[in-house]
């Protein structure tokens, strides 16, 4: 056999085994991801509003000092974020109202890239990426959302 021969059946070896790797990745089911993200995103959200239940006056100096958001005192931001990561996070893994959950902590991650620590932009984006894919995916079934429009679109 030719060098050429020879170096043609390699790169076709490879290039089957490669082809045969993507189509297997292509065949692990979307609902996965979709779970996983609600899981993951909420799981973040959701622990940072128990610390900040935890001790509420560090809380609201925490806002006051180091946060700054503005155009809120921090008494009202301290008490809007908390609710957002507390009550978006259960939206998000039982799958009810799971796209309009999304749209809150998509604005608390925007304020505290912009205003709080843009510093941490890799891990915002991180966030973004997985709320945005649940806001223009939907849930999956593995949701009440989705137990919700198989009842309504069979009627």
């Amino acid at each position: 056999m030719s060098e050429v021969a020879a170096s043609t059946a390699a790169g076709s070896t490879w290039r089957t085994s490669i082809e045969a790797l993507l189509a297997t990745l292509a065949r692990l089911p979307m609902p996965a991801f979709q779970l996983l993200f609600r899981i993951c995103v909420g799981g973040v959200f959701w622990y940072s509003g128990q610390t900040k239940l935890a001790s509420w006056q560090i809380t609201v100096v925490l806002f006051r000092d180091e946060y700054q958001v503005p155009l809120l005192s921090p008494a009202t931001a301290a008490t809007i974020a908390t609710a957002i990561e507390l009550i978006c996070p259960v939206l998000l893994l039982v799958g009810l109202a799971s796209r309009l959950a999304t749209l809150p902590m998509l604005a608390m991650t925007f304020v505290i890239e912009a205003f709080v620590y843009p510093e941490d932009w890799l891990q915002h984006l991180t966030w973004a990426s997985m709320l945005l894919f649940i806001l223009t995916r939907g849930p999956g079934p593995l949701s009440i959302d989705h137990l919700i429009a198989r009842k309504f679109l069979r009627l």
